[in-house]
Parts: C-alpha cells; sequence; structure tokens
C-alpha cells in the first residue's frame, strides 16, 4: 500500500499522472475518488493520503503465517467485539460500531492513524499514551467495559490489526492526515432538541430503535444502540456533541452519507447526547465533583451534568453503570511518568 498527497480540481488525465507519479495505483485512487463523488472534501495539497490494505491484501502479503493470524485475530476482535461479551465488553457495540469499513473508512475514524502518532500526549487522561492504552480506552468508555491486559493476546492482535492498517506510513507523519476522525461541520448558532427528536425519529429510530435501545433480530445484534444501558458511558468520545454531529453528518443514515444538513446534524447529535447512558467511570460519587476534575478538559463538550430544558432532569446524576455494575476498568486513573514531574 502507497500514501501520496494531491489536490483534485485539474482534469482527469492530469489526476492519473499524478496519482500514478505519486506511486499509488488508479484502483487505490478509485476509492478516494468515489468519496469526492459522494460529496466529501477532496485532499488537500500537502494532506497525507493513505489507503488502508484490506484483509484480501493481507493474504498476499509477504509475512510470517503467524503474524497473519493474529492480525486476522485482530480483525475479528475489531468487527465481531461483541464475543468479549461480559469479559471485556459490556454494552451492544463492536469496535467498528463507530470506526466504520472495518477501520479503514476515512471521515470514520480510521483507526490507522493512532498507529503511526501514538505514543502521544491525550487530554483525557493527561498523560501520554501508547497504542495499547489508547485501545485499552476504548474498552473503558466506548464498550463501557474493562480491557483485556496489555501484552494479552488480544490486546496484541488488536494492536496488529491497527498497524497492519497503516503498513507504508510513516511514523509521527508532518502532515495532516486526510479523512481523519469525524470531523464536524460548522456549529449552527442554534441547536434545538425538539428539532433532534424529530430528525432522529425520521432518519434513525428505524434502525436504532425509537428509544435508542438499538436493533437486534432474532437475538443477534445489528444496530447499535446510541443511548441507554446498552450504550457508551459518559466518558466515551462520542458523547461530546460535536463528535457525535461529525459521525452523524459524514456516516449516517446508514448508506446515506452526508445527506442530512449541518444543522439536522447537530440537532441528532445534541439530541442524543442528552440522553442518560451509564455513568462515567471516573465519577467520584458526585456530578459537581466530577465535573470539577473533567468539565474543564473532557466534559466542557459534553452535556454531563447539564439540566435537560424540557424536564429538568440533570443528566448523569445517578449511579447506574449499566451491565457492568460496579466493576471498575482497571485502566481508569491510573498516572504516568510521576517521577517525571517538577
Amino acid at each position: 500500500m502507497k500514501l501520496h498527497s494531491k489536490t483534485l480540481g485539474r482534469t482527469p488525465l492530469a489526476v492519473a499522472i499524478a496519482t500514478l507519479a505519486a506511486g499509488m495505483s488508479m484502483a487505490a485512487w478509485a476509492e478516494y475518488e468515489t468519496l469526492v463523488e459522494m460529496g466529501y472534501p477532496a485532499p488537500q495539497e500537502g494532506e497525507l493520503v493513505h489507503v488502508p490494505p484490506t484483509m484480501a491484501d493481507l493474504e498476499e502479503a509477504d509475512l510470517h503465517p503467524e503474524l497473519k493470524k493474529v492480525i486476522r485475530r485482530g480483525y475479528d476482535l475489531f468487527t465481531d467485539t461483541q464475543q468479549l461479551r461480559g469479559e471485556n465488553v459490556f454494552n451492544d457495540m463492536n469496535c467498528s460500531s463507530c470506526h466504520l469499513g472495518e477501520g479503514r473508512q476515512p471521515f470514520s475514524a480510521p483507526i490507522w492513524p493512532a498507529a503511526v502518532t501514538l505514543p502521544n500526549f491525550r487530554g483525557k487522561n493527561q498523560h501520554v499514551n501508547n497504542l495499547e492504552e489508547r485501545i485499552a480506552g476504548c474498552f473503558a468508555y466506548s464498550m463501557n467495559g474493562t480491557p483485556p491486559a496489555y501484552g494479552s493476546d488480544d490486546m496484541l492482535a488488536l494492536s496488529a490489526y491497527h498497524q497492519w492498517l497503516a503498513t507504508g506510513v510513516p511514523m509521527y507523519p508532518d502532515q495532516p492526515i486526510y479523512g481523519r476522525g469525524f470531523p464536524a461541520p460548522e456549529r449552527p448558532e442554534e441547536l434545538s432538541y425538539a428539532r433532534g427528536e424529530q430528525g432522529y425519529l425520521d432518519n434513525c429510530a428505524i434502525c436504532h430503535s425509537e428509544d435508542g435501545s438499538g436493533l437486534y433480530e432474532d437475538g443477534e445484534y445489528v444496530f447499535p444502540a446510541p443511548w441507554g444501558d446498552g450504550s457508551n458511558n459518559w466518558g466515551a468520545g462520542i458523547v461530546r456533541t460535536h463528535t457525535a454531529a461529525g459521525f452523524i453528518k459524514n456516516n449516517m443514515p446508514l448508506g446515506q452519507p452526508l445527506s442530512l444538513s449541518d444543522q439536522e446534524a447537530w440537532d441528532i447529535a445534541y439530541y442524543m447526547t442528552r440522553q442518560e447512558r451509564p455513568q462515567d467511570p471516573r465519577y467520584t460519587g458526585d456530578v459537581e465533583e466530577t465535573l470539577e476534575k473533567f468539565g474543564p478538559t473532557f466534559h466542557k463538550n459534553s452535556s454531563y451534568g447539564d439540566v435537560r430544558e424540557h424536564d429538568g432532569h440533570r443528566l448523569a446524576d445517578h449511579a447506574n453503570w449499566g451491565e457492568k455494575g460496579d466493576i471498575v476498568p482497571w485502566n481508569v486513573g491510573q498516572g504516568r511518568f510521576e517521577d517525571l514531574e517538577d
């Protein structure tokens, strides 16, 4: 797999010549041309554009057979994390519930950038994180669970899958990464809970249910719960309104990305992120105290502790941990490099 930086807006012939000269095949570039045709922004000059390898590419790769087995295991865990239900996962989520397209899809928080930008400082826990710690955070918050141990078979497999997707990308790239994260559209002047509720019912409830409980068929998981006990907890990144708006605008309704207006995406995100869910595992026992600790960093962008307009309910003022019960994820609250403090 190769990578390149370029700008669209030229003639098809010029695009083809530039693409081939940069080392990316036209077949690989077609994946990004399709995105542009769907309405996503074209890569800009100086951006790092990477087409991650597929599992089909893995079969042809010149890697040790045992490594291929581990990468396949990581892919399997990533796309079916529910197999760890009751041990590491205590809600209805898979990793691929938020990171669509097997973690490869631009504008859906593709996971390969983590493999080449970590270790790095992370504001959420205020210290330098490596790749395993970043994955562990997803288990603690997005999965409302407790992560596999560092160095365990499952953690190694997930890390290997992340790194496989980053094949060919340099460590610590000094270019902006095209399609990274869930880029949010510009926030409108006003957000409306009522409009968001109607927008959710019109566009989202068919897959995620009117009460946000998700969709199961014959007991099998189909679509995740956007709130409630089956969803991510109050510490998950997607409970931040701008993150949810970016995910919705770029990816929802499924199969119809970019079909909602910016206002609709923000209103639906506002509605969804003002619903209850399991408590943040960093909860101190008091909402005000928790906000004092994490309001200036993480929860300044969430509705944690807000009083809901229509019914006066104070969000997150509870000790409900969902299916997990009172299990505290082992990775929450761990300090790092404290001996380096001045």
